[in-house]
């Protein structure tokens, strides 16, 4: 046997007997079961502002950021294009589909405009991480950076594919079986069971082999490559799929607002996906989704909230800016960290890890 093949089975066989087995995702947690009922039931208990703009909105941001996660985490690559993949899709949506502009849309039924768009959207964002996988660190932050700038600048000024900063009004919505999937709970239930699609795929894939690799690439790529690993091709398969993630959110988005602007995909809103990640937590896959809950509860009550002390509502912004420094001042991996230090103080010492040691 190969040198190369004899590190890989002694890595393997040390890894299982340091590290017990890992069922599936969050399976023997019941929180978790409680937190999946109250899901399920929740428009049972909520009305439709909440079902839709608090709940409905969190989970599209959320798959949003999800993608963000998956790069960052497991691949240890941060990118600021992924609110430029979803609106790229959405825009797509909007232009292979049926919309208010019929001078631009094409009038393709959504079963067709949507997989179309999915697939120019995955191919943009795997083109875009092509180019970001030969740079490092800050640099692979300012090109994904560069990308969102300029599509947005693009879509601005563009009026034959984009209409310009007007954008496209009037996106239709699916409607089959009889059901109108833009209804409240028809379009909560197909979010959540997309936003639950992505997550236990990212859950299974950080499992897979090619989430092991990839996480081996971001921990150490010159021993990977050594071993026979092509680092730059799992990195852009990594981007690949966080791309397609990404479009999946970017369709429910503009079945959401109905609309998509130029204003979708703004520098600002791109750093809003990284802020709602690191919020959450960048190292798990439920941190994104804290994270969006965090941010559309501010976004959403804070402009009252500030009203009410006699400041300016506009500046609600700053209550996230100071909410993110907190968050990351007292914890680098976000609220999913905070919530396991206390986990960790509550559990007697000699479950700690290195709490049970012996006296000599």
């Amino acid at each position: 046997m190969s040198l190369a093949h004899d590190a890989r089975v002694a890595v393997r066989s040390a890894a299982g007997a340091e590290r017990p087995a890992r069922t599936w995702p969050e399976i023997d947690n019941p929180a978790a079961w409680v937190v999946a009922a109250i899901l399920v039931i929740m428009p049972l208990i909520a009305n439709g502002f909440f079902l839709i703009e608090i709940f409905a909105t969190t989970l599209i941001l959320g798959t949003m950021a999800l993608s963000l996660m998956f790069l960052a985490g497991y691949g240890g690559m941060v990118s600021l294009m992924q609110l430029t993949i979803a609106g790229f899709s959405a825009y797509m949506v909007a232009v292979f589909g049926v919309s208010g502009n019929a001078n631009i849309s094409l009038g393709w039924p959504w079963w067709l405009a949507v997989p179309m768009a999915l697939a120019l959207a995955t191919a943009f964002g795997t083109l875009g991480g092509a180019l970001a996988v030969r740079t490092e660190g800050i640099y692979t932050i300012m090109i994904t950076l560069a990308i969102g700038a300029a599509f947005y600048y693009f879509t601005n000024q563009n009026w034959a594919i984009f209409n310009g900063h007007t954008g496209i009004n009037t996106v239709a919505t699916p409607h089959f079986w009889g059901v109108n999937w833009r209804a409240d709970i028809p379009f909560y239930y197909v979010v959540l069971a997309v936003a639950a699609l992505c997550y236990f795929a990212v859950e299974y894939l950080s499992r897979a082999p090619f989430g092991l690799a990839l996480q081996g690439v971001r921990d150490n790529p010159r021993r990977m490559a050594a071993l026979g690993f092509n680092v730059n091709a799992h990195r852009v398969a990594a981007y690949a799929f966080a791309s397609f993630v990404a479009a999946l959110a970017g369709v429910l988005q503009v079945w959401n607002y109905r609309q998509i602007s130029p204003g979708s995909v703004s520098v600002g809103a791109c750093i809003d996906v990284l802020i709602i990640a690191v919020v959450g937590g960048i190292t798990r896959p439920i941190g994104p989704f804290i994270g969006a809950l965090i941010f559309v509860l501010l976004r959403t009550f804070a402009l009252d909230f500030l009203v009410r002390l006699g400041l300016d509502g506009n500046r609600f912004r700053l209550l996230i800016g100071l909410g993110f420094l907190a968050i990351v001042f007292w914890s680098s991996d976000g609220v999913v960290g905070l919530w396991q230090r206390w986990r960790q103080s509550q559990r007697p010492r000699a479950d700690r890890p290195g709490g049970g040691r012996g006296h000599g």
